[in-house]
């Protein structure tokens, strides 16, 4: 009941290595900066491109090439179905991913998918991995080890570090997640918090099926399964756990341990 093949559908995910089947569901938080940091990043080397400068011109990446965007059409349709359009001389270049001007990118452990678009203001640190037709907002603040599979949003000042979004995750608006999963077409109302640490000293530990389970994780935030939702201004204990389909309602704070799948947290 609490492993990765009871919460995910990880069969069109990327990265789905990370998540053995019949291991503990947070088993993949463990195993992330070991995948992440033998990963194979491109290089980008460009002019345009400074370690912790912000960008002075939108930039294209498309095809392992580097160029401004003097001389291109960008059409800011909806990138997570994939209508963020780059064309160049009318002809459209499929796939080609976008970088706003003012957005910064820090160190060279940086993988960016086909037509992403990453926002003016939007930060990120070494190592992310950004999956396909993802959209990180203005405002984003992407503190390292952070995996996104493909058509995720990372939101309009967003806090993530230490964490994996699978297929279609969204955390749109004011979000912060540290140390957690979100399940493929998981969504977060805005203002969702994950609170990763205790107050108390050791380790977080998961009450589940009447035993006390220590998950050996000092900082633990939430896993939540595929097509989880929570509402506007929730709050998430360490360690909390929702199954597949389950929902949090707007202004409330979910218990750490398990919530079952379908189950409507009050």
């Amino acid at each position: 009941m609490l492993t990765n093949h009871s919460f995910f559908d990880t069969s069109d995910f990327p990265h789905a290595d990370l998540f053995q089947q019949d291991t503990l569901v947070w088993q993949p938080l463990n195993g992330l900066k070991n995948y992440m940091d033998s990963f194979p990043y491109p290089q980008y080397n460009h002019p345009l491109i400074t370690s912790g400068v912000p960008l002075t011109r939108h930039i294209i990446i498309h095809n392992g090439d580097i160029f401004p965007s003097d001389g291109v059409d960008i059409i800011y349709g909806d990138t997570t179905k994939g209508k963020l359009l780059v064309k160049r001389d009318e002809k459209e270049l499929s796939g080609a991913s976008v970088i706003m001007a003012g957005a910064v990118l820090i160190g060279d452990s940086i993988s960016i998918g086909e037509g992403v678009l990453i926002e003016t203001g939007a930060l990120v640190k070494s190592p992310a991995i950004i999956g396909d037709m993802c959209e990180i907002r203005q405002g984003a603040y992407l503190r390292g080890y952070c995996l996104a599979g493909k058509r995720c949003v990372l939101g309009h000042t967003t806090e993530i570090k230490h964490s994996i979004f699978l297929n279609d995750a969204k955390a749109g608006h004011f979000a912060y997640l540290g140390d957690s999963i979100l399940g493929s077409n998981a969504n977060l109302g805005a203002g969702t918090k994950f609170a990763n640490l205790k107050f108390l000293p050791g380790n977080v530990t998961i009450f589940h099926d009447g035993k006390r389970i220590d998950t050996k994780r000092r900082k633990f935030g939430a896993i939540l399964g595929d097509n989880c939702q929570t509402g506007c201004n929730s709050v998430t204990s360490p360690g909390t756990l929702m199954a597949k389909g389950a929902m949090l309602l707007p202004n409330t704070t979910a218990k750490g341990g398990y919530h079952a799948e379908k189950e409507i947290i009050r």
